[in-house]
């Protein structure tokens, strides 16, 4: 039997690296596993003093090293603050530190929260962190290190300059713990870290700690997606020939029943050949011992029906030992919630759905709710969740199993296909670390989906970090304050943004400096010994657009006509159709509407009938005669179109023979193109033999010359881009009385405290008094309309309160509208418009109705609103108030009526389970 006494060589080793490195020896001792390379790598880089940036696939194991910089603040009596991009995972991860620390070391800070401020260690969301340093808080003495997780948000294109800020205004001697998804330009990221920040190792690991398989489900079959072929992987040939028959059988099935004339414009027929349904595929992963399973679902409503859906279908994961140990958590998340509230949140139906260890998972739902579901899952109790993308995005719940069940999803304005960086980061949530030995993706076949593109999706690496950073307002006022304009602009100019565009710039420059070389190369190759070949080379370009100039400017004004004579139309009238496959008289059935392309509906001789536009007819119509029409014609009807076609013909008028176009003047008489052709054939190169040849190379000249000047604009467009939007934004501020040169006005101040994406609009409507002599209701109605953001473009016209909501909201929207006309002149983003619909909700809930009350009214003006995003979106408007009552001051009319809207907006469902 062998000895478990390490060698002596190996003994004295571990001696001398604990006596090296003492701290990370006394963290790795407490730590019920060992450290994988990368996780040691990191925490020994921050012990010798550097920051570290580490770059690890989901599950990789990358918060130990944060958790190794908490370690080290405690141990030196330093402060730590760890911080998050969302609130759910703040709250998650305060959990952790308490459990390790206790409660007394750990506080947290969010939007909602606020426990243990001046604890050593705080959890916080990245903005409470960026809000401290622009206010200057003392929370910031001994600040040591901030551990900033998740920092590739910093790409997010609404939040993520929020990153870039503290990284650059952080003081210098706080190291940076920056803890990053596995990104393809790892090394850049790392690269400006050590320019802004100073020494900082990049520890980059792409290895997943627990492998990975990839399957389609087909049927109730599951297949594996690759397999082994001469020692590399592809496709499945299997998988591939069964889709592919599938698809082709699905094909045929919609050809047999579309194809042939039948069932057009109506559904879809029912060929027999659909995906596994959704019970389906939970029983077959639970056959085959692959839950707990998350399916992401890109769509709220379609999480919650999958739930309704499998519940109905009595599928039952747990055992009834399980279900008491479930309500025990369910009780300790949900105690609070008022009970008359239980029916409306549907909480007994969400509780059953539990029980049987299934359940959803998306940003629609109460926070309770949600909270729940997290810690259900992560404690093995639900072993099904029906999800949208959002789960992906930081909170710790792994599965054995990710399950797709389609590749395309809504982005806000349309129908998108999953990126190779979606489809790896919802995918990467397979595969718990000390649980499961391996991870499945499973992706459910459905006619239209092709192995191959899922094998695309499964094998592509490359996810660049691209960042987001740009000034706005509130981030330019206190620049202003804290730097002044001069360091503001250095600022600007060091973010990671400017970085990119730097080093694009770099690489533009070299392309130019190229281009240059070879133009020299043309030039010299065109060159003639009769001439200056260039000067020629330029009468011939001026030509040729001269040329192109006449044929659109005809074009136009054959369009013109063409759609002046086509609007003239009237039922009746007959014409010609000059040339193409309905070519031969036709009988106007229906004249062109009012828009800008008129397209007169239409019979021809050979029973067609349609719509003609412009682009049939290469000159004016004629009409050619006149057709008694029956009272109402349906096209449709096959005998009323060979009824109509066949009186057509008997009118016995005829189609004109097509005449030649002739010319109607324009490059036969223009003075400008007569005088340039004259020009051109005067030029001594003109009787060059080599003309032409010279010509080519002038051509090739011409072309690379304009690419050059474009890289050219390319090149002053980007450098100092950020410092150029930094002045702009100061400039309109200055005119708005926000800012007097370098200093900040009293009114700049009160805009430097206000957060939120409309922070000047709330700052100039306290300004202008658009909100004075408000009721507390009738104010967070007002307010509502600068967080809330409706879903969708087709939401019903909003209803609003009369009275003075309805004036002050009118106010408002006016306001808005001077500042996106300055906005635009100024050359800057637009400010969102205000939406009006959560006003008459939220003044429903501050005047004291009940959930039930304000989501029925919701519902019966056909608004979308669940009970998750009633208290998300009142959660804001709460936020908002208390800014205001902050900023205007509580001893104010407005700050007062700010103050008693706050306390009216936080109660029931929006006070619950907030700190």
């Amino acid at each position: 039997m062998a000895s478990s006494t390490p060698a002596p060589a190996d003994a004295y080793a571990a001696s001398r690296a604990r006596a090296a490195r003492p701290r990370l020896a006394e963290f790795a001792g407490a730590l019920p596993f060992g450290l994988d390379p990368f996780q040691r790598e990191a925490c020994e880089r921050l012990e010798e003093g550097h920051g570290v940036l580490v770059c690890a696939p989901t599950g990789a194991g990358k918060t130990v090293v944060g958790e190794f910089a908490v370690h080290l603040a405690l141990a030196q009596g330093l402060k730590c603050f760890y911080t998050t991009p969302i609130k759910a995972l703040s709250n998650q991860k305060y959990a952790d530190l308490v459990e390790r620390h206790g409660a007394a070391a750990v506080g947290l800070l969010t939007g909602d929260s606020s426990i243990n401020g001046d604890a050593q260690v705080v959890v916080m969301t990245t903005e409470v962190l960026r809000n401290m340093i622009y206010a200057g808080s003392r929370n910031l003495d001994q600040l040591g290190y901030v551990v900033m997780d998740e920092v590739h948000y910093l790409a997010d294109r609404f939040r993520g300059a929020v990153w870039e800020e503290v990284i650059l205004q952080l003081p210098e001697h706080v190291a940076i713990v920056s803890l990053s998804a596995t990104v393809s330009n790892a090394e850049e990221f790392g690269d400006w870290l050590v320019a802004v920040r100073g020494d900082t190792a990049v520890v980059v690991d792409e290895v997943r700690p627990v492998p990975l398989w990839q399957h389609m489900m087909v049927g109730n079959r599951l297949h594996d997606l690759f397999t082994e072929r001469g020692g590399e992987l592809a496709v499945d040939p299997e998988l591939l020939r069964e889709t592919r028959e599938l698809s082709r059988r699905d094909d045929m099935a919609n050809w047999v029943t579309n194809g042939r004339g039948r069932n057009r414009g109506g559904p879809r027929p029912r060929s027999g050949i659909r995906p596994a349904s959704r019970v389906t595929v939970i029983d077959r992963l639970d056959r085959a011992g692959l839950l707990p399973a998350i399916t992401f679902v890109f769509s709220r409503a379609g999480c919650d029906a999958a739930v309704g859906q499998v519940v109905r279908a009595g599928l039952r994961l747990t055992t009834e030992a399980e279900v008491t140990e479930i309500r025990r958590i369910v009780e300790k998340h949900t105690g609070d919630l008022p009970q008359a509230d239980l029916g409306v949140l549907k909480y007994w139906e969400w509780r059953e759905a539990l029980e049987r260890g299934i359940a959803a998972h998306h940003a629609g739902m109460l926070p309770a709710f949600k909270e729940t579901v997290e810690e259900l899952f992560v404690s093995g109790l639900v072993r099904c969740v029906f999800a949208t993308e959002t789960l992906a995005l930081g909170i710790n719940m792994p599965a054995r199993t990710v399950v797709l069940e389609r590749l395309v999803k809504w982005n806000g304005e349309a129908h998108v296909e999953l990126t190779p960086g979606e489809y790896t980061q919802l995918t990467g949530r397979a595969g718990r670390r000390g649980i499961d030995v391996e991870g499945h993706a499973v992706v459910v076949w459905a006619p239209g989906v092709d192995p191959e593109q899922v094998a695309g999706l499964a094998s592509t690496r490359t996810y660049p970090l691209r960042s987001s950073f740009r000034a706005d307002y509130n981030m330019t006022i206190n620049i202003v304050e804290r730097l002044g304009i001069e360091q503001g602009r250095e600022l600007l100019e060091q973010s990671f943004g400017q970085f990119q565009a730097d080093r694009s710039v770099v690489g533009m420059a070299r392309r130019i400096e190229r281009n240059t070389e070879t133009l020299e190369t043309y030039a010299a190759s065109m060159e003639c010994h009769l001439g200056d070949f260039a000067e020629y080379a330029r009468l011939r370009r001026q030509v040729a657009d001269r040329e192109r100039a006449l044929r659109r400017q005809g074009s136009a004004e054959r369009r013109d006509e063409v759609g002046s004579s086509l609007m003239a139309l009237r039922s009746g009238d007959v014409i010609a159709v000059p040339s193409g496959k309905r070519s031969g008289l036709a009988v106007v059935l229906e004249p062109p509407g009012n828009g800008e392309d008129p397209r007169p509906l239409v019979l021809t001789e050979d029973r067609w009938a349609g719509r003609l536009s412009t682009a049939d007819f290469p000159a004016a119509v004629k009409v050619l005669g006149r057709m008694r029409l029956p009272k109402r014609v349906d096209h449709r009807t096959p005998r009323v179109r060979r009824d109509l076609a066949s009186a057509l013909r008997d009118t016995g008028i005829h189609a004109p023979v097509p005449e030649r176009r002739r010319s109607r003047g324009g490059a036969a008489d223009d003075a400008e193109l007569l005088a340039l052709r004259r020009a051109l054939r005067n030029h001594p190169c003109h009787g060059c033999d080599d003309r032409e040849a010279h010509a080519r190379w002038g051509e090739r000249h011409a072309r690379l010359e304009r690419d050059t000047e474009q890289l050219r604009q390319k090149v002053r467009a980007t450098t100092h881009s950020l410092a150029r939007g930094f002045d702009r934004i100061r400039a309109l501020l200055t005119e708005r009385g926000y800012l007097d040169g370098e200093t900040v006005t009293d009114h700049g101040r009160r805009l430097s405290r206000l957060w939120g994406e409309s922070d000047l609009l709330a700052a100039e409507c306290l300004r202008h008094g658009a909100w004075e002599g408000l009721e507390p209701d009738e104010m967070a109605a007002v307010v509502s309309a600068l967080v809330f953001e409706s879903r969708r473009d087709t939401t019903p016209v909003p209803r609003v309160p009369v009275g003075a909501v309805t004036e002050a909201l009118a106010e408002t929207v006016q306001i808005w509208s001077q500042l996106a006309e300055d906005e635009r002149r100024h050359r800057i983003d637009r400010t969102r418009e205000p939406d009006l619909g959560f006003a008459w909700p939220i003044h429903r809930w501050a005047r004291g109705e009940s959930l039930a009350q304000v989501l029925e009214a919701a519902d019966r003006n056909g608004q979308e609103l669940s009970a998750g995003d009633f208290v998300r979106w009142a959660r804001q408007v709460l936020d908002l108030l208390e800014q205001i009552a902050g900023v205007a001051g509580r001893t104010t009319p407005v700050g007062r009526t700010a103050a008693k809207a706050a306390g009216a907006v936080r109660r029931g469902v929006v006070a619950a389970g907030v700190g």
